[in-house]
């Protein structure tokens, strides 16, 4: 078996690395977007925290 016809994968490459690749992106992303309320979330808590000791 060659590179290229593992790339080429029986005559679904397209829509195998295609999916692949979208697949990669969403979890990449929800990752990122997962983070980003962490920190949001970490940053109430402070406030609130900052808040209860005044």
């Amino acid at each position: 078996m060659s590179l290229s016809e593992f790339f080429y994968a029986g005559g679904y490459g397209f829509y195998l690395w295609t999916s692949f690749a979208i697949t990669a992106v969403l979890m990449i992303g929800e990752a990122l977007a997962l983070n980003q309320q962490r920190k949001g979330a970490i940053k109430r808590l402070k406030r609130l925290i900052r808040l209860e000791k005044a």
